[in-house]
């Protein structure tokens, strides 16, 4: 292999595949028929090529669930070492995590909807639900921050607070489509203003029948 400024070139795989593009397949695959009931053969048969040519790629089917979760959680775990997440108000730093969950989940849809839909049947996937699980407990921590400093009402018990905002996002995976006329930007702003304003408009803007 040709060395180039003493390095070797990126391993390119087979001709029409890279990793990643094989892996964006795999996620689709594994999101249809489920990670344990999808087999290499299945996977070959969607991607087109033969299984000795995934092997090229990955060396496993557990490779590629580890990659794609890797995907969805390196990116939403990111979200809380931004500057909007780690400095200032409780309130101003949830409100920029919700919004940055929004804008990760509609950006890697597939990724995320497949990390959603794991079982915990595999250290791999016991490994990511745990991960998950911090994450959660960390954002649950900034709407209990946010409660002792005043800025979110404080009658809603806080883990029913935290299991709504977690169950309204997830939701999203199960019918957003990417492509359409609401945008991923403007899906996290309507839920912004649901969550934090509510659904009733101000008293002086209502219409009085």
């Amino acid at each position: 292999m040709v060395k180039m400024n003493g390095q070797e070139p990126a391993r390119r795989g087979r001709p029409g595949y890279d990793q990643q593009s094989v892996l964006n397949v795999a996620v689709e695959v594994f999101n249809k028929h489920g990670y344990e009931a999808t087999s290499m053969g299945i996977l070959a048969e969607n991607l087109g090529i033969s299984k000795s040519a995934i092997y090229h790629h990955v060396p496993s089917k557990g490779d590629l669930l580890r990659l794609a979760l890797e995907e969805a959680l390196g990116s939403l775990e990111a979200i809380l070492d931004e500057p909007g997440a780690s400095s200032g108000r409780a309130d101003d730093r949830l409100e920029y995590v919700v919004r940055r969950t929004v804008e990760v989940l509609t950006g890697k849809l597939p990724y995320v909807t497949l990390l959603l839909r794991l079982r915990g049947n595999t250290e791999i996937e016991r490994s990511a639900l745990e991960r998950r699980r911090q994450f959660d407990h960390k954002v649950a921590g900034l709407v209990d921050a946010a409660r002792a400093e005043g800025s979110l009402r404080g009658d809603i018990d806080p883990r029913t607070t935290t299991r709504l905002l977690f169950g309204t996002i997830n939701s999203i995976v199960e019918w957003y489509k990417p492509g359409g006329k609401l945008t991923g930007k403007k899906l996290a702003d309507d839920l912004i203003s649901m969550i934090f304003d509510g659904l009733h408009l101000p008293a002086a803007a209502r219409i009085i029948a």
